[in-house]
Protein backbone atom coordinates (compact mmCIF):
# COMPACT_ATOMS: atom_id res chain seq x y z
CA UNK A 1 0.00 0.00 0.00
CA UNK A 2 1.36 3.41 -0.97
CA UNK A 3 1.53 6.31 1.45
CA UNK A 4 0.24 9.78 0.60
CA UNK A 5 2.50 12.83 0.46
CA UNK A 6 2.10 16.43 -0.66
CA UNK A 7 5.01 16.38 -3.09
CA UNK A 8 5.46 16.77 -6.81
CA UNK A 9 8.13 14.29 -7.89
CA UNK A 10 10.01 12.31 -5.25
CA UNK A 11 13.36 13.14 -6.83
CA UNK A 12 12.60 16.88 -6.59
CA UNK A 13 11.38 16.93 -2.99
CA UNK A 14 14.61 18.03 -1.30
CA UNK A 15 15.45 20.83 -3.73
CA UNK A 16 11.87 22.12 -3.74
CA UNK A 17 11.87 22.04 0.07
CA UNK A 18 15.06 24.11 0.12
CA UNK A 19 13.52 26.63 -2.25
CA UNK A 20 10.61 26.97 0.15
CA UNK A 21 12.87 27.32 3.18
CA UNK A 22 14.91 30.07 1.52
CA UNK A 23 11.72 31.86 0.48
CA UNK A 24 10.49 31.90 4.08
CA UNK A 25 13.80 32.62 5.84
CA UNK A 26 15.77 35.09 3.69
CA UNK A 27 16.75 37.05 6.81
CA UNK A 28 18.59 34.03 8.18
CA UNK A 29 19.70 31.92 5.22
CA UNK A 30 21.03 31.93 1.69
CA UNK A 31 22.46 29.26 -0.62
CA UNK A 32 25.89 29.40 -2.18
CA UNK A 33 25.65 30.42 -5.84
CA UNK A 34 25.26 27.35 -8.08
CA UNK A 35 25.32 25.12 -4.99
CA UNK A 36 21.72 24.97 -3.65
CA UNK A 37 22.56 22.28 -1.08
CA UNK A 38 25.07 24.56 0.72
CA UNK A 39 23.00 26.67 3.14
CA UNK A 40 24.76 29.61 4.84
CA UNK A 41 23.88 31.87 7.76
CA UNK A 42 23.54 35.52 6.81
CA UNK A 43 24.59 36.46 10.35
CA UNK A 44 27.31 34.56 12.12
CA UNK A 45 30.35 33.86 9.94
CA UNK A 46 33.05 36.46 10.53
CA UNK A 47 36.80 37.00 10.54
CA UNK A 48 38.82 35.27 13.27
CA UNK A 49 35.85 33.18 14.38
CA UNK A 50 35.92 29.38 14.29
CA UNK A 51 33.24 28.36 11.78
CA UNK A 52 30.79 25.56 12.56
CA UNK A 53 29.57 23.49 9.60
CA UNK A 54 26.92 20.84 10.26
CA UNK A 55 25.01 18.64 7.86
CA UNK A 56 23.45 15.36 6.91
CA UNK A 57 20.50 13.86 5.14
CA UNK A 58 17.15 15.52 4.60
CA UNK A 59 14.01 14.22 6.25
CA UNK A 60 15.02 15.21 9.79
CA UNK A 61 13.82 18.81 9.65
CA UNK A 62 14.43 21.17 11.38
CA UNK A 63 17.76 19.31 11.67
CA UNK A 64 20.05 20.43 10.05
CA UNK A 65 19.27 23.66 8.24
CA UNK A 66 16.96 24.95 10.97
CA UNK A 67 19.95 25.40 13.28
CA UNK A 68 21.91 27.65 10.94
CA UNK A 69 22.13 31.22 12.19
CA UNK A 70 23.77 33.68 14.56
CA UNK A 71 25.12 31.96 17.65
CA UNK A 72 24.75 28.42 16.36
CA UNK A 73 25.86 26.82 13.08
CA UNK A 74 27.36 28.92 10.29
CA UNK A 75 26.37 26.54 7.50
CA UNK A 76 24.69 23.23 6.74
CA UNK A 77 25.38 20.84 3.89
CA UNK A 78 22.20 19.08 2.82
CA UNK A 79 21.94 15.54 1.45
CA UNK A 80 19.13 13.59 -0.13
CA UNK A 81 16.54 12.01 2.14
CA UNK A 82 18.35 9.93 4.77
CA UNK A 83 21.59 10.22 2.77
CA UNK A 84 24.83 12.09 3.35
CA UNK A 85 25.59 15.24 1.39
CA UNK A 86 28.35 14.69 -1.17
CA UNK A 87 31.69 16.50 -0.69
CA UNK A 88 30.93 19.43 -3.03
CA UNK A 89 28.30 21.24 -0.89
CA UNK A 90 30.35 20.51 2.25
CA UNK A 91 33.38 22.17 0.65
CA UNK A 92 31.25 25.09 -0.52
CA UNK A 93 29.91 25.57 3.02
CA UNK A 94 33.39 25.57 4.55
CA UNK A 95 34.80 28.05 2.04
CA UNK A 96 31.80 30.38 2.46
CA UNK A 97 32.14 30.60 6.25
CA UNK A 98 35.89 30.26 6.82
CA UNK A 99 37.08 33.23 8.85
CA UNK A 100 40.68 32.13 9.10
CA UNK A 101 40.39 30.52 12.55
CA UNK A 102 39.50 27.02 11.39
CA UNK A 103 36.36 25.12 10.46
CA UNK A 104 34.71 22.54 12.72
CA UNK A 105 32.63 19.81 11.08
CA UNK A 106 29.90 18.32 13.29
CA UNK A 107 27.42 15.67 12.22
CA UNK A 108 25.94 12.36 13.31
CA UNK A 109 28.11 9.26 13.28
CA UNK A 110 26.96 7.53 10.08
CA UNK A 111 29.29 5.83 7.60
CA UNK A 112 28.26 7.86 4.55
CA UNK A 113 28.58 11.18 6.37
CA UNK A 114 31.99 10.24 7.76
CA UNK A 115 33.27 9.27 4.31
CA UNK A 116 32.03 12.41 2.54
CA UNK A 117 32.94 14.93 5.25
CA UNK A 118 36.41 13.37 5.56
CA UNK A 119 36.85 13.61 1.80
CA UNK A 120 35.81 17.27 1.93
CA UNK A 121 38.27 17.94 4.77
CA UNK A 122 41.12 16.44 2.74
CA UNK A 123 40.27 18.62 -0.25
CA UNK A 124 39.99 21.75 1.92
CA UNK A 125 43.43 21.04 3.37
CA UNK A 126 44.83 21.51 -0.14
CA UNK A 127 43.48 25.08 0.05
CA UNK A 128 45.09 25.50 3.48
CA UNK A 129 41.75 25.57 5.33
CA UNK A 130 42.14 23.73 8.63
CA UNK A 131 39.23 21.41 9.39
CA UNK A 132 38.57 19.35 12.49
CA UNK A 133 35.67 16.95 13.07
CA UNK A 134 33.58 16.05 16.11
CA UNK A 135 31.01 13.30 15.60
CA UNK A 136 27.82 13.24 17.65
CA UNK A 137 27.20 9.90 19.38
CA UNK A 138 24.31 10.46 21.79
CA UNK A 139 22.11 7.44 20.90
CA UNK A 140 22.54 5.14 23.89
CA UNK A 141 20.70 2.29 22.13
CA UNK A 142 23.11 1.97 19.22
CA UNK A 143 26.21 0.60 20.99
CA UNK A 144 27.38 -0.30 24.51
CA UNK A 145 28.74 2.42 26.78
CA UNK A 146 32.31 1.16 26.35
CA UNK A 147 31.93 1.58 22.57
CA UNK A 148 30.50 5.08 22.59
CA UNK A 149 32.52 6.01 19.49
CA UNK A 150 30.33 3.59 17.48
CA UNK A 151 27.04 5.19 18.49
CA UNK A 152 24.76 7.17 16.20
CA UNK A 153 24.05 10.87 16.52
CA UNK A 154 20.35 11.65 16.91
CA UNK A 155 18.24 14.36 18.59
CA UNK A 156 20.99 15.23 21.07
CA UNK A 157 22.50 17.09 18.12
CA UNK A 158 20.35 20.05 19.12
CA UNK A 159 22.10 20.57 22.46
CA UNK A 160 25.54 19.51 21.22
CA UNK A 161 25.45 21.88 18.24
CA UNK A 162 24.09 24.61 20.52
CA UNK A 163 27.03 24.38 22.91
CA UNK A 164 29.63 24.27 20.13
CA UNK A 165 27.98 27.10 18.20
CA UNK A 166 27.96 29.30 21.28
CA UNK A 167 31.66 28.64 21.84
CA UNK A 168 32.32 29.69 18.25
CA UNK A 169 30.21 32.84 18.65
CA UNK A 170 32.10 33.74 21.83
CA UNK A 171 35.36 33.53 19.83
CA UNK A 172 36.82 30.59 21.69
CA UNK A 173 40.04 29.28 20.16
CA UNK A 174 39.89 26.30 17.80
CA UNK A 175 41.27 24.00 20.53
CA UNK A 176 38.65 25.24 23.00
CA UNK A 177 35.75 24.93 20.53
CA UNK A 178 36.76 21.35 19.78
CA UNK A 179 37.05 20.60 23.50
CA UNK A 180 33.58 22.05 24.17
CA UNK A 181 32.06 20.05 21.32
CA UNK A 182 33.51 16.79 22.62
CA UNK A 183 32.55 17.63 26.20
CA UNK A 184 28.96 18.43 25.18
CA UNK A 185 28.68 15.21 23.22
CA UNK A 186 30.04 13.13 26.11
CA UNK A 187 27.38 14.50 28.49
CA UNK A 188 24.39 14.04 26.17
CA UNK A 189 22.18 10.94 26.13
CA UNK A 190 19.23 10.07 23.88
CA UNK A 191 16.85 7.10 23.74
CA UNK A 192 13.90 6.75 21.38
CA UNK A 193 10.88 4.61 20.60
CA UNK A 194 9.16 4.02 17.25
CA UNK A 195 5.47 3.18 16.90
CA UNK A 196 4.94 3.28 13.12
CA UNK A 197 7.15 3.66 10.03
CA UNK A 198 7.84 6.55 7.70
CA UNK A 199 8.10 6.37 3.91
CA UNK A 200 10.59 7.93 1.54
CA UNK A 201 9.32 10.37 -1.12
CA UNK A 202 10.86 8.25 -3.86
CA UNK A 203 9.19 4.99 -2.81
CA UNK A 204 5.98 5.92 -0.95
CA UNK A 205 6.43 2.61 0.87
CA UNK A 206 6.89 2.06 4.65
CA UNK A 207 10.60 1.71 5.43
CA UNK A 208 9.95 -0.99 8.05
CA UNK A 209 7.06 -3.12 9.29
CA UNK A 210 5.73 -3.18 12.83
CA UNK A 211 2.59 -4.70 14.30
CA UNK A 212 -0.42 -2.61 15.31
CA UNK A 213 0.16 -3.40 19.00
CA UNK A 214 3.97 -3.21 18.92
CA UNK A 215 6.66 -0.62 19.56
CA UNK A 216 10.41 -0.71 18.99
CA UNK A 217 12.74 0.65 21.65
CA UNK A 218 15.92 2.28 20.39
CA UNK A 219 15.07 2.41 16.69
CA UNK A 220 17.29 4.80 14.74
CA UNK A 221 16.09 7.90 12.91
CA UNK A 222 16.44 6.16 9.54
CA UNK A 223 14.61 3.04 10.69
CA UNK A 224 17.72 1.22 11.91
CA UNK A 225 16.84 -1.70 14.21
CA UNK A 226 16.45 -0.92 17.89
CA UNK A 227 17.25 -3.03 20.92
CA UNK A 228 13.83 -4.55 21.62
CA UNK A 229 10.44 -4.95 19.98
CA UNK A 230 7.77 -5.07 22.65
CA UNK A 231 4.00 -4.81 23.12
CA UNK A 232 2.85 -1.19 23.11
CA UNK A 233 2.83 0.26 26.63
CA UNK A 234 1.36 3.34 28.27
CA UNK A 235 3.10 6.69 27.94
CA UNK A 236 4.42 6.50 31.51
CA UNK A 237 5.77 2.97 31.05
CA UNK A 238 7.49 3.89 27.77
CA UNK A 239 8.97 7.04 29.29
CA UNK A 240 10.21 5.07 32.29
CA UNK A 241 11.93 2.56 30.00
CA UNK A 242 13.68 5.32 28.06
CA UNK A 243 14.68 7.20 31.22
CA UNK A 244 15.95 4.02 32.89
CA UNK A 245 18.37 3.54 30.01
CA UNK A 246 19.54 7.15 30.24
CA UNK A 247 19.95 7.01 34.02
CA UNK A 248 22.07 3.86 33.73
CA UNK A 249 24.67 5.89 31.83
CA UNK A 250 24.39 9.41 33.21
CA UNK A 251 26.37 9.63 36.43
CA UNK A 252 24.50 12.50 38.04
CA UNK A 253 24.16 13.48 41.68
CA UNK A 254 21.21 15.09 43.44
CA UNK A 255 21.15 18.82 42.74
CA UNK A 256 22.78 18.50 39.32
CA UNK A 257 21.20 20.40 36.43
CA UNK A 258 20.05 19.03 33.09
CA UNK A 259 18.71 20.17 29.75
CA UNK A 260 15.87 18.00 28.44
CA UNK A 261 14.39 17.47 24.99
CA UNK A 262 11.24 15.44 24.29
CA UNK A 263 11.31 15.15 20.52
CA UNK A 264 8.71 13.94 18.03
CA UNK A 265 9.95 11.66 15.27
CA UNK A 266 7.48 13.32 12.92
CA UNK A 267 3.85 12.41 13.42
CA UNK A 268 3.59 12.14 17.20
CA UNK A 269 1.50 15.14 18.34
CA UNK A 270 2.32 17.68 20.99
CA UNK A 271 -0.32 16.25 23.33
CA UNK A 272 1.56 12.95 23.58
CA UNK A 273 4.93 14.68 23.91
CA UNK A 274 3.72 16.76 26.84
CA UNK A 275 2.31 13.64 28.50
CA UNK A 276 5.77 12.14 28.20
CA UNK A 277 7.41 15.37 29.44
CA UNK A 278 5.23 15.24 32.54
CA UNK A 279 6.66 11.81 33.35
CA UNK A 280 10.22 12.88 32.49
CA UNK A 281 9.96 15.70 35.02
CA UNK A 282 8.60 13.32 37.66
CA UNK A 283 11.53 10.95 37.14
CA UNK A 284 14.06 13.78 37.26
CA UNK A 285 12.41 15.16 40.40
CA UNK A 286 12.64 11.73 42.03
CA UNK A 287 16.34 11.63 41.19
CA UNK A 288 16.86 15.11 42.64
CA UNK A 289 17.89 16.59 39.30
CA UNK A 290 16.98 20.16 38.31
CA UNK A 291 15.65 20.94 34.84
CA UNK A 292 17.40 24.09 33.66
CA UNK A 293 16.15 23.99 30.06
CA UNK A 294 13.37 21.95 28.47
CA UNK A 295 12.29 21.63 24.84
CA UNK A 296 9.25 19.78 23.52
CA UNK A 297 8.34 19.39 19.85
CA UNK A 298 9.78 18.56 16.43
CA UNK A 299 13.55 19.05 16.68
CA UNK A 300 15.02 16.00 14.92
CA UNK A 301 12.40 14.10 12.96
CA UNK A 302 12.26 11.08 10.71
CA UNK A 303 9.79 12.25 8.06
CA UNK A 304 6.37 11.09 9.34
CA UNK A 305 7.57 8.30 11.64
CA UNK A 306 5.40 7.88 14.75
CA UNK A 307 7.38 7.84 17.94
CA UNK A 308 9.50 10.04 20.16
CA UNK A 309 12.90 10.38 21.74
CA UNK A 310 14.09 11.75 25.04
CA UNK A 311 17.43 13.57 25.32
CA UNK A 312 19.10 14.61 28.56
CA UNK A 313 22.25 16.74 28.64
CA UNK A 314 24.04 16.62 32.00
CA UNK A 315 24.95 20.25 32.51
CA UNK A 316 27.88 21.82 34.30
CA UNK A 317 28.52 25.55 34.69
CA UNK A 318 30.20 25.86 31.30
CA UNK A 319 27.58 23.91 29.35
CA UNK A 320 24.79 25.83 31.06
CA UNK A 321 26.31 29.15 29.96
CA UNK A 322 26.68 27.89 26.40
CA UNK A 323 23.16 26.47 26.23
CA UNK A 324 21.85 29.84 27.49
CA UNK A 325 23.90 31.87 24.99
CA UNK A 326 21.59 33.70 22.55
CA UNK A 327 21.09 32.35 19.05
CA UNK A 328 18.86 33.38 16.18
CA UNK A 329 18.32 30.68 13.55
CA UNK A 330 15.72 30.04 10.90
CA UNK A 331 13.83 27.52 13.05
CA UNK A 332 15.27 27.96 16.53
CA UNK A 333 16.03 30.93 18.77
CA UNK A 334 17.07 31.48 22.38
Amino acid sequence: MKTKKLINAGADAVDEMLQGVLAVHPRHLYAVKDMPRAIIARNGPRKDKVALVIGGGSGHEPTFLGYVGKGLADAAAIGNVFASPPPDPIIACAKAVDGGAGVLFMYGNYAGDVMNFDMAAEMLALDEIEVRTVLTTDDVASAPADQREKRRGVAGNVFIFKAAGAACDLLYSFDEVERVARHANARTYTMGVALAPCSLPQTLKPNFLIGEEEMEIGMGIHGEPGVAREPLKTADAVTDELMDNIFREMKAERGDRVAVLVNSLGSTPMMELYIMMRRVKARLDQAGLVIHTSLVGNYCTSLEMAGASITVMHLDDELQRLIDHPCDCAMFAR
